[in-house]
């Protein structure tokens, strides 16, 4: 774990080093409407972008005003301190109108001064029909692929594209493994713990991070837990983008346990296999999983709102969770949308108790926030008691 946690330090971490020494070439991304499979394709690599230990974020706010989310900040203020220099792009989409203008100021301000860095943009739809998942894969051969075969001298056959697939999925089922043991009443890992593993999965490149998570899944196997577990309360975190490691250290710190991590930069969505038919286009299959099983709150129509509600309801009930914790980092647009009309209906139509916050990209030590979790896990911890006795748990 420290050695995790120690590729956490920085976005160019050792990995990623090792990974361009051998030749590779590294893509930023940041939103999973950018297919990370296809980043992967043959000498390419993914890494998504993070801005860990951000403190001032002046000159990006500048730029930018304080108006927009601290993400999209923050990113800007590490691009222009030159912390993404190591990049060989960035595959950046058309999701918030935040994260363009981050891209943007990244293009224009020549964040990086490699000869062939590049900085190429995808459109997303609203919702998911037949001539949206045919847009988008034009976009993605157009804009993506063809761009990575130009700039970086990347094979895109659809035997490259098998390839990244089946290399990706190996890392799903891993991630996948591991993830599932939270479903135990005393598991073998914490929810902070999964939260590193997950990260370094998503910021490393995915053939030298591998064997290390195939090892530590089998050294996750061998321990052995306390007799009685350590947490007060399971909870699953629903809501906007997550790569804060002291978010889930705080809440775990206060006597929950983060069972399910449906949120941006976490595993649901983000480490499922992707089933292939050979038979078919293979890009237009990639794109359709991850439209399918995007829970992203720009994806408007009715059927992508309801879903967004349903994953959460089933999560909870599938890893065994005595609440939500429903987050949104501040002046996110589209979550600032979802978050207070859904909140309520999961808490008054599904049953769910709901804490519903808002918060800054990094929450450091904030008093607020642990007063707030403790709260929740208090009240959750009451209600299963007298549940438990066989009273009222209104």
């Amino acid at each position: 774990m420290i050695e995790f946690e120690n590729l956490l330090q920085d976005a160019d971490n050792d990995l990623v080093k090792q990974a361009q020494k051998d030749g590779g070439k590294c893509i930023g991304y940041t939103c999973y409407h950018m297919p990370e499979v296809l980043l992967n394709v043959d000498n390419c690599f993914s890494v998504r972008i993070r801005a860990p230990r951000s403190t001032s974020i002046d000159i990006a706010t500048y730029y930018m005003s304080n108006y927009t989310c601290e993400f999209a900040r923050s990113l800007l203020e590490r691009g222009i301190e030159g912390g993404y220099q190591f990049l060989d792009g960035i595959a950046g989409v058309d999701a918030c109108s935040a994260m363009n203008r981050c891209y943007e100021h990244m293009e224009i301000l020549k964040i990086n001064d490699k000869k062939d860095f590049f900085v190429t943009h995808c459109d997303i739809p609203y919702k998911v029909e037949d001539y949206t998942v045919e847009a988008m894969t034009t976009q993605m051969r157009l804009r993506l692929l063809d761009v990575l075969k130009e700039k970086c001298g990347a094979d895109t056959s659809d035997k490259a594209l098998l390839k990244a697939v089946e290399e990706h999925n190996k890392m799903c089922k891993v991630m996948t493994e591991i993830g599932d043991l939270r479903k135990e009443e005393n598991p073998p890992i914490t929810g902070y713990e999964y939260h590193v593993l997950c990260l370094v999965s998503y910021c490393c490149p995915t053939s030298l991070i591998l064997p290390k998570l195939e090892e530590t899944l089998a050294e996750i196997k061998k321990r052995k837990p306390d007799k009685e577990p350590w947490y007060r309360a399971r909870v699953a975190v629903v809501g906007s983008e997550i790569d804060d490691l002291d978010f889930t250290r705080l809440l775990e710190d206060s006597g929950a346990f983060v069972v399910a991590d449906r949120y941006c930069y976490g595993s649901k969505p983000g480490r499922e296999e992707i089933k292939i038919d050979k038979k078919k286009d293979i890009l237009t299959q990639i794109v359709l999983h991850y439209m399918r099983t995007s829970e992203c709150a720009r994806y408007m129509s009715e059927e992508k709102i309801t879903q967004r509600r349903d994953t959460a309801d089933f999560l909870a009930k599938e890893y065994k969770a005595d609440g939500i914790i429903f987050e949104q980092m501040k002046f996110c647009d589209f979550w600032a949308f979802e978050r207070p009309l859904a909140s309520h209906i999961l808490q008054e139509e599904y049953g769910w108790p709901v804490l519903s916050i808002d918060r800054p990209y990094n929450v450091r030590g904030s008093g607020q926030l642990r007063t707030r979790f403790q709260a929740f896990v208090e009240a959750l911890e009451i209600k299963r008691i007298q549940k438990g006795k066989g009273g009222s748990a209104a």
